[in-house]
């Protein structure tokens, strides 16, 4: 927006000198054009007045006349008569000269049509009692026009290049200052969409900018008031929730312990095995109404710690089933950082390692690999199980949709919903693809940090 009220400011100022220096200037050209052909004709005719008279003096004078405007000037007088012949050269025969001797009229030949040529010639009979009795030519070197003429023009152009950048200079000020309160609820716009909640706009500028600045301060009020009130619910839920579901599984748990009845203890253990699946659900839906919630502004975090940090938790129950994790890419010698919300990432690596390891079959291999570049990260975890189809792709990050892997079937279905919830808060992206000789790879690009070594 600046730069078009720089331009709208700089072409108004442009249209300005058009109009008004322009039209200046071709005046000054055409008087200058004007008074050099009055000047250079006054001459001519005096001499033609001299020529006229035929005696020997006036002859003299001509030729004295003559030859100290051709030295003064460097101009070529030119003259021919009948009556007294002057030592000056005599023009050659042509329709100018023609007209000056036949119809006694004198001509003006600029040489062009567009300003002038070379030179200026000026033909005038000479008279001698209303006969034309020869005629004065002065040939006039337009050389000096001509720089005059640039003299003009180039001034005029300078100077107009000069108002233009000091136009463009003061537009730039202007643009900015008009522009600011827009600048500053921009400021705004973007820390809210950062997750802080915090941010408020200065009330200045025009009415209208008062006026918008004071309804989004007042939405961002209400809205933090909203986000408030949501985390208290989740806190609430959560220990509403999770209190009673660990103490019906703990009830459940000494029920077993104290049944010998063969039927009643699978009962017992199908009761249980649906309490854990509640709690998965339950845990995964406060996870998820967290991420909705979007409480916590992006900042900029260290990768490879965290990626170490979760790495180092999962290992022991990779190991269990002969599960290998390895970790590749630059991850490892550049230590990128991302732009995230602190523990984003965390749950982000904690579901998709999950979900790797219930896929991967007994002594398989989970590779977790990171691409560094200018602008994003991309972390992607590939495993070696069963893969998804093309429609199980597509349907994998709707809630409450379990995939078919080795034990998909005891998962929540809110897994991967989680997680594009996540990344998508922090300004990134997620997408399933197949894995290198088997298996699905989960690819999540990240917003890379400025300070980020990659």
């Amino acid at each position: 927006m600046i730069k078009q009220l720089i331009r709208s400011y700089v072409l108004l100022v442009a249209v300005a000198i058009l109009l008004f220096t322009v039209p200046v200037a071709f005046t000054l050209t055409a008087q200058l054009r004007g008074d050099t052909e009055v000047s250079i004709a006054r001459e001519a005719t005096t001499m033609a007045l001299l020529l006229g008279n035929g005696d020997t003096a006036s002859c003299q004078a001509l030729e004295e006349m003559a030859r100290a405007y051709a030295v003064e000037t460097e101009d070529e007088v030119q003259a021919t008569t009948t009556r007294c012949t002057p030592a000056l050269p005599r023009p050659e025969r042509d329709a100018a000269l023609a007209r000056a001797l036949e119809r006694g009229r004198p001509t003006t030949d600029w040489g062009s049509d567009l300003i002038w040529g070379r030179d200026l010639v000026i033909t005038v009979p000479a008279k001698d009692d209303g006969r034309v009795v020869g005629a004065v030519r002065i040939v006039y070197a337009t050389s000096g026009l001509t720089h005059r003429l640039w003299t003009i023009w180039g001034f005029r152009a300078g100077l107009a290049v000069a108002v233009l950048g000091v136009a463009a200079l003061i537009g730039a000020v202007v643009a900015r200052r008009i522009t600011r309160p827009l600048r500053q609820l921009n400021d705004m716009a973007s820390k809210f969409s950062d997750g802080d909640l915090t941010a408020r706009s200065p009330v200045t500028g025009p009415q209208e900018t008062q006026t918008l600045a004071r309804t989004l301060n007042q939405a961002g009020e209400r809205l933090d008031t909203l986000i408030a009130s949501q985390r208290i619910f989740v806190a609430d839920a959560s220990h509403q929730l999770r209190t009673p579901l660990t103490a019906l599984r703990l009830s459940l748990d000494n029920i077993a312990d104290g049944v010998d009845d063969e039927f009643v203890r699978e009962d017992v253990e199908q009761a249980t095995a649906e309490v854990v699946r509640m709690s998965r659900l339950v845990n995964g839906l406060l996870v998820l109404a967290r991420a909705e919630a979007k409480v916590t502004a992006a900042e900029p975090l260290s990768l490879t710690d965290i990626v170490a940090e979760r790495l180092s938790v999962w290992r022991p129950a990779a190991d269990e089933r002969g599960v290998t994790i390895a970790l590749r890419g630059s991850v490892v010698d550049d230590r990128p950082s991302v732009l995230a919300s602190p523990g984003h990432l965390d749950q982000v690596l904690d579901n998709v390692l999950s979900n790797a390891l219930e896929v991967s079959p007994d002594g398989g291999k989970i590779t977790v690999r990171t691409e560094a570049g200018a602008r994003e990260v991309v972390l992607s975890v590939s495993d070696e199980g069963p893969g998804m189809s093309d429609a199980e792709k597509s349907r994998a990050f709707d809630r409450f949709w379990r995939g078919q892997g080795l034990t998909g079937r005891s998962g929540s279905g809110l897994g991967l919903s989680v997680v594009k919830q996540l990344v998508t808060d922090d300004g990134g992206t997620v997408a399933l693809a197949d894995a290198p000789g088997g298996g699905l790879s989960v690819r999540i690009s990240l917003r890379a940090s400025r300070t980020s070594g990659g």
